[in-house]
């Protein structure tokens, strides 16, 4: 009898068994044998399959720990010798995504074997890692967990056995920017007459190409003179309160924070400091005030040259942030900003 397909699990401190956000900071993990959703993949794959061992680990020790957290996960995979790895699904967890997107291009590229995740389509994972990994489309929570879990078997067997996949809508993964020449009964022309006479008629099409849709956002006026409006300060410099107290994210962010200013004059680094990924903070930490320049906005206030300083600065890391976050962060500081009757805003970057 052949032996069987060795798969490795990984899953985060939650579906680990472990528990919630705290603790999120646990660092990796072995146990032999499936855990949670691991059964599932044992039940699916058992006539050919078996999963010899689970990696476990904290979202927030990935994230905050991530060439550590690589390294240490990668070591107790190959220590199992697996023919393929499994991870996930993720669902609409966005670090827990961003983890099983990372831990399966290395996988790939150090172990040279197959790794299969699953996301839901506005986790970051999707945008950082489709053209590295096979992503399988899930639900949005884990009611999509036996779905999202056959297909990634699936998936996975076929790469392991070298099979041909087939079109991402036919098999139930993101599309990979991977164009491929197929014989078709039609020619280019007539299938592009198709596709417009369905547009026309209204009817559903498939496009044979994903076209790059770009925003065209006009610049907003202000509505006051400049002496009476409320100005608002922001960035995507990832400033925070000293010790980061409300762990915010470095990279890859999810969400936004607002920190009060009120009675400040100036940006202390014995009270701020950067938490950003994508440049060397130490300038920023030394004066604040480089990033968010409130020192000189108050003065400026000071002189009469801008109505108010608003209280309060809007803050999150934007260093590979995915759009679609990007987009829910930028909804998010628009309604608390309109909220607290904003007139403008000076944004400022790294």
């Amino acid at each position: 009898m052949a032996s069987k397909t060795r798969i490795v699990h990984y899953l985060n401190q939650f579906f680990g068994g472990i528990g919630g956000e705290e603790r999120a900071d646990t660092g990796p993990q072995a146990q032999d044998g499936p855990v949670g959703p691991g059964r599932a993949i044992r039940k699916i794959a058992e006539e050919w399959g078996e999963v010899v061992g689970t990696i476990i680990c904290g979202d927030n020790y990935y994230a905050e720990n991530r060439a550590r957290a690589i390294n240490e996960i990668i070591k107790k995979i190959s220590g199992y010798e697996p023919d393929m790895v499994i991870a996930g699904p993720a669902f609409n967890a966005g670090r827990y995504g961003v983890a099983c997107g990372e831990i399966c291009k290395n996988v790939q590229e150090r172990l040279g074997i197959p790794a299969v995740t699953g996301m839901f389509e506005e986790n970051p994972g999707v945008d950082l890692f489709r053209e590295h990994v096979y992503i399988v489309k899930t639900d949005e929570s884990v009611r999509g967990m036996s779905d999202a879990l056959s297909r990634m078997v699936l998936i996975g067997m076929k790469l392991l056995r070298k099979d041909p996949l087939g079109p991402p809508n036919e098999e139930g993964y993101f599309a990979r920017g991977i164009i491929k020449n197929v014989f078709t009964e039609k020619t280019a022309a007539a299938r592009a007459v198709d596709m417009v006479l369905a547009k026309i008629k209204g009817v559903p099409f498939e496009p044979e190409l994903d076209l790059p849709r770009f925003d065209r956002v006009r610049p907003a006026r202000l509505r006051k003179d400049l002496a009476s409006a409320t100005i608002a300060l922001a960035t995507d410099g990832g400033l925070v309160p000293k010790g980061n107290p409300d762990r915010m994210e470095s990279n890859r962010s999810t969400r936004f924070a607002v920190y009060s200013v009120a009675g400040i004059k100036s940006l202390s680094p014995q009270r701020f400091e950067a938490n950003h990924m994508g440049f060397d903070t130490y300038l920023v930490n030394e004066d604040p005030n480089r990033l968010v320049p409130l020192d000189v906005a108050r003065e400026l206030e000071a002189e009469g040259v801008v109505g108010k300083i608003h209280d309060r600065i809007y803050s999150t890391a934007g260093v590979a942030t995915s759009l679609r976050n990007a987009e829910a962060i930028a909804r998010g500081m628009a309604e608390s900003m309109r909220s607290d009757g904003i007139d403008g805003v000076i944004l400022t970057s790294t």
